[in-house]
């Protein structure tokens, strides 16, 4: 019966294509809206993690700051680094960076880069691996010796394609410097800067030759997932406003970010965002609902007379009232799979123009289908409930 019934559906919603296709479009553009916006967010929630992660996994980062009075921070140093290491449990690594704008030249070729003093123990902390050559040595380290390793984007840019740059001259500014290695890529930093455009020196090396000062820009600290982050973040914040001798009640003039705790945060933040855009976008299937409710009893009014005759022929009411139901349902079927090929295109064009990862969501889809003919379900009970309630002598009559 339900096969006969299904048949009759499809002959039927065949026979009136441009309505029953008009009809649709209410579905088609919710479940399309819905499944864009959730990708688009997923896709979005994946960039944002994967730049937070270029951050380091378990990393706390120390950064001088200006206090609320205006008062200047008083700036890390290497002493700094080293009670770190030594006064903190579950540390496992910590380094100091400095950074400064340069530009860099090899071979005729120029370009705007930076230039990062760092040691090995940076490297362990952000998980900053090697793509060619090594890292440096500790004796290169301590001389602060004139080596660097360099970025992918800066070898895409002054290097020549395809021959090993180990071993070469590359001057920043007025320093030129050995090429020692390339680090494998980290995605892009904070303020949409390319952290793949670097070169890193050993700090010291740094702090002589190129900022002046024993100063450090920011710390580095790497701790043992075993140990609980907000625990040794308080300890760290103990720890420096000690150093700083800072008295009670007096504001901190340097700040802490976790980057466990930043990656959460965000991806619950941007994941509720999406939801409540999904939400929004969702209000057009009711309205899709809406118009398969009025289509499908304006069909009731016109096929009167023939439900009457199905009717006296020794119809069942509930046969009458499936063959509706399933027409509604069939329709915001049809809906739902073109809404769900729509939103596939959709998001891969809109994740590519706004530059973010399109992340396909199988449950999603396959939830959006289902709600879909949910819709034709709860939208379509009441025509059919109404065409299976009509009299049959009644309905005879009706021209």
């Amino acid at each position: 019966m339900f096969g006969a019934t299904l048949l009759l559906a499809m002959r039927q919603i065949r026979r009136h294509l441009l309505r029953s296709s008009l009809t649709t479009i209410g579905i088609i553009i919710g479940v399309a809206a819905v499944i864009t916006m959730v990708t688009l967010g997923n896709g979005l929630t994946a960039q944002i993690q994967k730049q937070i992660s270029a951050l380091g996994s378990d990393v706390l980062i120390a950064f001088p700051q200006q206090t609320e009075d205006n008062r200047q921070p008083r700036p890390f140093k290497q002493d700094d680094v080293v009670a770190i290491r030594e006064q903190l449990a579950g540390v496992k690594s910590v380094a100091g960076e400095v950074n400064k704008n340069v530009r860099a030249f090899h071979n005729g070729q120029s370009w705007n880069s930076k230039i990062e003093g760092v040691s090995n123990a940076f490297m362990d902390a952000r998980n900053i691996g090697m793509d060619q050559g090594r890292r440096f040595t500790s004796a290169e380290e301590q001389a602060g010796a004139n080596v660097c390793i360099i970025g992918p984007k800066v070898l895409k840019e002054i290097f020549v394609e395809g021959v090993s740059p180990l071993g070469e001259q590359v001057r920043l500014d007025d320093v030129s410097c050995t090429v020692i290695g390339v680090f494998a890529t980290r995605s892009q930093g904070g303020s949409n800067q390319d952290d793949d455009n670097s070169v890193f020196v050993p700090i010291k090396n740094a702090q002589r030759r190129f900022t002046g000062t024993d100063t450090i820009g920011y710390v580095v600290i790497s701790y043992d997932p075993a140990y609980s982050g907000a625990v040794i973040q308080q300890s760290l914040i103990d720890l420096i406003r000690e150093r700083h001798r800072l008295q009670p009640g007096e504001p901190n003039d340097f700040n802490i970010i976790d980057s466990a705790a930043l990656n959460e945060t965000v991806g619950s933040v941007v994941a509720r965002l999406t939801v409540a855009v999904a939400a929004i976008a969702g209000i057009s299937l009711l309205v899709g609902g809406v118009g398969i409710m009025n289509i499908m009893l304006v069909s009731v009014t016109e096929r009167t007379r023939e439900i009457g005759i199905r009717l006296a022929i020794g119809a069942l009411a509930r046969e009458v009232r499936l063959q509706f139901l399933t027409e509604a349902v069939v329709l915001c079927c049809f809906g739902g799979l073109i809404g769900i090929i729509l939103a596939f295109g959709l998001s891969f064009s809109l994740a590519k123009a706004i530059d973010v990862p399109f992340v396909f969501s199988l449950p999603v889809n396959v939830l959006s289908f289902v709600f879909s003919a949910l819709m034709g379900i709860i939208f379509g009970y009441y025509p059919a409930r109404r065409a299976s309630r009509l009299d049959p002598i009644e309905a005879l009559r009706h021209e």
